[in-house]
């Protein structure tokens, strides 16, 4: 069946699908199972609770529980009585509190929040906030939304209400409220869930580590299995990010068929497995290994099958991915019956021209474009050039998207939703990218670019070509350019546990030059843990770049950047 809204499709799934429903995993592993029927009742429960704060059908609430399941249960029950959820993700440390409670902040009022929800364990932290933002006029425990009775008065929703807000994770400005609708959710969901990845609940199990307040973990694994009524197992992210290995021991232990994350959690997966789980685990069921929300690199995908073929993971279970939250999360796919490609293109070319060339020169450096399959039906991407003409296939530009998946714009921002929400139905991604036979490759951000003596160079491809370098952990270096005496140049930053700065610093450069044809500046090597991250875990080049020009790289922003290279003028 099809539905138009969440709410319809909440309201539904235990009636269509009895016997599945949500499991949800402490940090220690402990698991408890609800069934679609009582998952409902439950929503309803927080429904009315919700309604009992006082909130009413379009009010705005901001949502911090660590707990998944009082998470969702709560948007859940957001979802039925039409009041909008915040997502925010917790206070990662206790070392940085301020910096988290001024962003917060900032969100809050962004979004005329009215009330926040969030975990006890995090209520002393969260207090202050009541005072700082101005719409804000209680702080509410999770726990306490447990108590109502399960007889909301439920309103009428349309495709056309507004379901929650997404705010954009890696943004260092002001915070941008996506307008998620109830369309662009049904839209997104039916399409991740049929042409996407085939996915139903007669069949599936999904599993998931992802953190619910971002949009990978939300509507790919609580909204849209919903829409199928496919069983999900959820395991705490904290809970994966100590134990890597939970991931595949529950897909194994559940015999998961679908999973979905970042490209550093598929190298991190490869890199812990010991040969003792390895010949233990049985994947053969697992049939869908998403992967988005940050670069894809070819060599991380093809290690993670090569490893775990042993188990019986095919090849044809990686899936690369694009998506982006201003189009409610997916894109593209590609086809389940695929494996990974990556197209082979002359750099030169690329470089100089945007053009992406055949290689055909055995010695002639190159670049690896992953594949992010085909657009979803009803939906359609195309490269735009910078005075926005469309582009013929093979050529980079600013990947657009139009179609129903598409938000209905930023919250109280409209001059943010005027340039990235053009009038003739395009959204401008600010990604760069090109579509070949119909496929869409994502090559980098368009503020991203690095320009050096007139070449354009992708930071993604630096930074893969340094963690080839021993003694660099791989997924945590970050390349930018800053001004030069004469022109821009070129620094590379990484995470390094080695001593030998020096060596690193000499083969990162050795490796770029002959690879990218490029002169890095400067080298900076840092500690492990100290490269500026969102919340998703995604790398904050820009922020990496400011902190590198104020010279606050290193342990604790100290100004201790222990830079192997002769500083930039």
């Amino acid at each position: 069946m099809r539905y138009h809204t969440m709410a319809e499709a909440i309201l539904d799934v235990g009636n269509e699908w009895p016997t599945n429903g949500f499991t949800f995993q402490d940090l220690q592993g402990k698991e408890s199972f609800y069934a679609f029927p009582a998952l409902v009742e439950e929503a309803k429960r927080r429904a009315k609770a919700l309604q009992d704060l006082g909130l009413k059908k379009g009010d705005t609430f901001g949502l911090i529980v660590v707990e998944p399941e009082d998470f969702v249960l709560t948007f859940l029950g957001a979802m039925l009585c039409g009041v909008l959820p915040v997502p925010l993700y917790p206070p990662l440390s206790f070392g940085a509190l301020d910096a988290y409670a001024r962003r917060t902040a900032k969100v809050l009022t962004s979004a005329n929040a009215r009330v926040l929800i969030a975990s006890e364990k995090l209520q002393n932290v969260l207090w202050g906030l009541v005072d700082e933002v101005p719409s804000l006029q209680k702080l509410v425990k999770a726990d306490d939304l447990r108590r109502a009775d399960t007889n909301p008065v439920l309103p009428t929703i349309t495709p056309s209400d507004v379901a929650f807000l997404q705010y954009t994770s890696g943004s260092t400005a002001d915070p941008k409220g996506v307008i998620v609708t109830h369309g662009n959710l049904a839209a997104n969901g039916w399409a991740i869930m049929n042409p996407g990845i085939d996915c139903h609940g007669g069949r599936d199990v999904a599993v998931s580590w992802l953190p619910l307040y971002h949009d990978m973990g939300l509507i790919g694994f609580v909204l849209s299995p919903i829409l199928r009524g496919v069983p999900v197992v959820f395991i705490p992210t904290l809970r994966f990010l100590r134990h890597p290995k939970v991931w595949l021991e529950t897909i194994h232990q559940h015999r998961g068929t679908v999973t979905f994350a970042p490209n550093f959690a598929y190298a991190l997966a490869a890199k812990k497995a010991t040969d003792e789980e390895k010949q233990r685990w049985d994947l053969t069921s697992l049939r869908a290994c998403g992967c988005g929300a940050e670069p894809i690199h070819y060599d991380t995908m093809q290690s993670f099958v090569d490893t775990f073929a042993p188990c019986g993971l095919r090849a044809t279970s990686m899936l690369p991915s694009y998506g982006m939250a201003e189009a409610t999360l997916a894109i593209s796919f590609i086809g389940l019956d695929e494996v990974v490609t990556a197209n082979v293109v002359d750099a030169a070319a690329f470089q100089e021209r945007g053009a992406a060339v055949e290689a055909t020169d055995p010695d002639a450096a190159v670049l690896q474009h992953v594949s992010c399959g085909r657009p979803f039906p009803g939906h359609e991407v195309a490269a735009f050039s910078d005075d926005g003409v469309r582009l013929p296939e093979g050529r980079e530009g600013e990947l657009r998207l139009r179609g129903p998946s598409v938000a209905a714009g930023y919250f109280g921002n409209p001059e943010a939703t005027a340039a990235t929400f053009l009038p003739d139905g395009w959204l401008r991604t600010g990604d760069l990218g090109y579509l070949l036979n119909g496929n869409v490759y994502v090559t980098g951000r368009l503020k991203d670019l690095i320009i050096l003596n007139g070449r354009n160079l992708h930071p993604q491809a630096v930074e893969w070509s340094a963690a080839e370098v021993e003694g660099v952990r791989k997924g945590n270096v970050v390349a930018f350019s800053v001004p030069g005496a004469s022109s821009e140049q070129l620094v590379v930053v990484l995470e390094t546990r080695e001593a030998d700065h020096a060596r690193i610093a000499t083969e990162v450069r050795s490796i770029v030059s002959r690879e990218h044809g490029a002169t890095v500046s400067d080298v900076v090597c840092i500690a492990p843990g100290q490269l500026p991250k969102t919340s998703s875990g995604k790398l904050q080049r820009r922020q990496t770049r400011q902190n590198y020009l104020e010279g606050r790289l290193g342990s604790d922003g100290s100004r201790d950047m222990r830079s192997t290279g002769d500083k930039l003028t």
